[in-house]
């Protein structure tokens, strides 16, 4: 049945500066590029690691009565306290950092819409630490 989260997808009012931050800022690699008929990018998929992806297309941002909630999108990172000084150093205010009732490490950042991204680092023990393979 289910087999992985496939991906996550933001709708965005600046394009380029979301996958600026995604891919120079937060070390992603885009993957392919959602194209029109004339040849203008409209959106993009990026690669977060293993099967998971980050889906982005252009277009007007802003609360809609037809869209359900969304809390935040969560991201495991290998060095918790590398990256998160990597990414201060790169301009992105990188705030909450601690160790979570999931004896996790995780801080918090936002993208350029301002949708809200965890950073999490998993630790030796972990909640979640029997189900990673």
């Amino acid at each position: 049945m289910i087999r992985a989260l496939a991906h996550v997808c933001y709708t965005s009012g600046d394009l380029e500066r979301a996958i600026a931050f995604y891919c120079d800022k937060l070390g992603l690699k885009a993957a392919f590029d959602f194209l029109d008929d004339k040849g203008k990018r409209f959106g993009v998929y990026i690669h977060v690691g293993g099967r998971s992806f980050i889906e982005i297309f252009q277009g007007q941002v802003g609360p809609r009565a037809d869209l359900q909630s969304y809390a935040h999108l969560c991201l495991e990172v290998d060095d918790f306290d590398k990256t998160v000084a990597d990414l201060r150093a790169k301009g992105v205010e990188v705030g909450g950092v601690l160790l979570a009732s999931d004896h996790s490490w995780q801080a918090w950042i936002k993208d350029p819409d301002g949708n809200a991204i965890e950073l999490h680092g998993y630790t030796p023990e972990s909640k979640q630490a029997p189900f990673l393979k």
